[in-house]
């Protein structure tokens, strides 16, 4: 417990070797680390948690590279916790993100720590909220949070974060779409990096066209559209100031999360339940095999298969629709 103790008074005085291995002892799952977080606790919530996420090639990593450069000229301190897929063959995180950004490292101002997702399916990792924790009682200002871009599980992001960046990039269409799939309702401000290439007029002609569709309310917050060039640091100034600006807006309306952003949240909480709890459930049952007997003879389709597993709960839901 000595050892303990003494890592818990070295992240408070925001000692990098306290902090490191007290990340490591939660990554790690040890027991120690509940002992790290319940002593912490009341040292946290002074750090502004900016979360950062978009598809892979949009250019986040070098992003955050400027962001911490800019904040750094600024006199913040900058801790960044880049989750980053679980290796399948040794279940740690890449350092693809650490060795991007070498050159901060020696910035005692900057703490860089990869995280690997493990059991999240390519979303937060459970240990990435323990690490911000840490960072935060270490006294860093500002903590930027980087996911791997795995489409709607990174709403997840939203839970951890204050501010959420989502990260586009032109010509790849396919994020509008995965915009109007979902991840719509967790961002805070969207970003147009690699604006400097031809096609950027029209990544944001397409998302203006698909935030006029969403509905913010009297006074709610209205993402703004901020078009950067990660590469030579061009808009990032600009986005340090609509951070900032969304900062003081959820700080004058008493919020922490807006009402789109709770119910974005809880669908994808409701989704890993009915994949974690309830569809076990369905396929350990004798009704699934007598369903895959039927499918295989071809008397049922997999679409209605489906459906004969699900109506018993359908049926159950609709009931309980309306009694409330």
């Amino acid at each position: 417990m000595k050892d303990i103790q003494r890592i818990i008074e070295g992240v408070l005085r925001g000692e990098r070797r306290s902090v490191a291995r007290a990340i490591s002892l939660i990554e790690d799952g040890l027991p120690e680390a509940e002992a790290i977080l319940s002593a912490i606790e009341p040292h946290t919530g002074r750090a502004h948690v900016v979360g950062i996420t978009g598809a892979t090639g949009s250019g986040k990593s070098t992003l955050i590279h400027k962001l911490v450069m800019a904040y750094r000229r600024r006199g913040r301190k900058v801790g960044v916790v880049a989750i980053d897929p679980t290796s399948p063959f040794t279940g740690g995180a890449f350092l693809g993100d650490r060795v991007r950004m070498q050159d901060l490292t020696l910035d005692g101002g900057v703490f860089i720590r990869s995280m690997a997702t493990r059991e999240s399916l390519g979303g937060i990792s459970d240990a990435a909220e323990g690490a911000v924790k840490v960072l935060d009682a270490a006294g860093f200002d500002v903590i930027l949070v980087e996911t791997v871009g795995a489409g709607q599980l990174d709403v997840g992001i939203a839970s951890l974060v204050h501010t959420v960046l989502l990260v586009l990039a032109p010509g790849l269409g396919d994020e509008i779409q995965a915009i109007k799939a979902g991840i719509m309702e967790i961002a805070d401000i969207f970003v147009v990096n690699k604006a400097d290439l031809p096609n950027a007029d029209q990544t944001v002609a397409d998302l203006i066209s698909v935030l006029k569709m969403e509905d913010y309310g009297q006074g709610g917050w209205r993402p703004p559209i901020v078009r950067t060039v990660a590469l030579t640091g061009e808009g990032v100034d600009e986005l340090i100031e609509q951070i900032e600006r969304h900062r003081t807006y959820m700080q004058e309306e008493g919020l922490r999360f807006t009402e789109k952003k709770v119910k974005a949240m809880l669908v994808e909480a409701l989704r890993r339940a009915v994949i974690s709890d309830i569809l076990p459930l369905i396929t350990r049952s004798a009704k699934f095999e007598g369903a895959v007997r039927m499918i295989m003879s071809g008397r049922l389709t997999v679409g209605a298969g489906a459906d004969l597993l699900l109506a018993p709960l359908k049926r159950m839901l609709r009931g309980w629709h309306e009694e409330a």
